[in-house]
C-alpha cells in the first residue's frame, strides 16, 4: 500500500501553493499548521535546499469523527500535505493517503473516515492539474 497521493503540477512553485491552499479549501480543509521547510533548514542548518512548505490540512467534521473512534488519531492529525519545487515550472504536491490510519491503528471503524478524507485530498489535488498553467 502506497503511503502517498501525488500529483506533478506544471507550475512554479509558488502558484502551487496557493492554488494547493485555494483546492483544500474548496474540499472543507482549513489550513492549521505551515512549515517553511526551505526557510526552517537554512536558519537552523545553514543549509540550501529547493522551496518546500508542509501544510497541516484539517476538515473538522472529518477529524472529530475519526477521534470519536480512535482516541489516538491525534498522532497522525493533521492531515499533512506537501508542496515541493522540483524545478522552476515543475512542483510536487503530495498528501498523506489518509487510508494508511485503518491498517496502522487497526481500527475498521476509521475505514469511511479515511475513504472520505482521500476522496477530499484525490480530488483537491486532481484540481492542481486542471487549472490554467500560469507562472
Amino acid at each position: 500500500m502506497s503511503y502517498a497521493l501525488t500529483t506533478t503540477v506544471h507550475r512554479s512553485f509558488e502558484t502551487t501553493l496557493d492554488a494547493t491552499r485555494a483546492s483544500l479549501t474548496d474540499q472543507g480543509f482549513g489550513i492549521l499548521t505551515e512549515i517553511d521547510i526551505q526557510a526552517t533548514l537554512k536558519a537552523k542548518l545553514d543549509v540550501e535546499v529547493p522551496p518546500q512548505v508542509i501544510l497541516g490540512a484539517c476538515r473538522p467534521p472529518l477529524a472529530h469523527a475519526a477521534l470519536q473512534v480512535e482516541p489516538s488519531i491525534g498522532l497522525l492529525l493533521p492531515c499533512n500535505v506537501v508542496v515541493r519545487s522540483l524545478d522552476d515550472d515543475t512542483t510536487l504536491v503530495e498528501a498523506l493517503d489518509p487510508k494508511v490510519m485503518v491498517p496502522l491503528t487497526g481500527n475498521d471503524a476509521l475505514s469511511s473516515i479515511a475513504d472520505d478524507a482521500g476522496q477530499r485530498l484525490a480530488a483537491a489535488l486532481d484540481t492542481l492539474t486542471q487549472a490554467p498553467a500560469t507562472t
